[in-house]
């Protein structure tokens, strides 16, 4: 049986929609489109070029801007060329942090290979060991709230 598919987009819209004032970083490829898609803004940081890059990134900002809520928006073949960033994050524990991963179990940038994802390696799991405060997985758009 299938699981069930997200309109990536109309969740990202749905996410930036309720930023209010959020810095956005985005990570390689699709996110980066999804992201402007929903409208560009001086605050958002379209990482390009920087495989891997996306949450430490984010990282950096939310322990800069510590006031401000930081979103990085990326995929789940970015985010595995950076697996252990998430160890990072969790040690650093920012209040003002969100990673929202989103995952269509491939390497789009590279020829849409299989990625990890689509063999068992589930974010939600590997985030809930490091520790993360809060965690989830959403298979819906409705699930989505900002």
């Amino acid at each position: 049986m299938a699981l069930p598919t997200m309109d990536r987009r109309a969740a990202v819209k749905k996410l930036l929609d309720a930023r209010d004032g959020a810095l956005v970083v985005t990570g390689l490829g699709s996110p980066s489109y999804d992201v402007h898609a929903a409208g560009d803004r001086d605050d958002n940081y379209y990482l390009w070029g920087a495989m891997g890059g996306a949450a430490l990134v984010g990282l950096g900002l939310a322990q800069a801007q510590p006031r401000r809520r930081v979103m990085v928006i990326t995929g789940d073949g970015e985010q595995l060329m950076a697996f252990g960033s998430l160890a990072t994050i969790s040690v650093a524990r920012p209040k003002n942090l969100d990673l929202i991963i989103l995952d269509n179990q491939h390497f789009g940038e590279t020829g849409m290979q299989s990625s990890h994802t689509g063999r068992g390696i589930g974010f939600d799991r590997v985030a809930a060991a490091c520790c993360f405060a809060e965690v989830a997985e959403l298979r819906s758009l409705e699930e989505v709230d900002a």
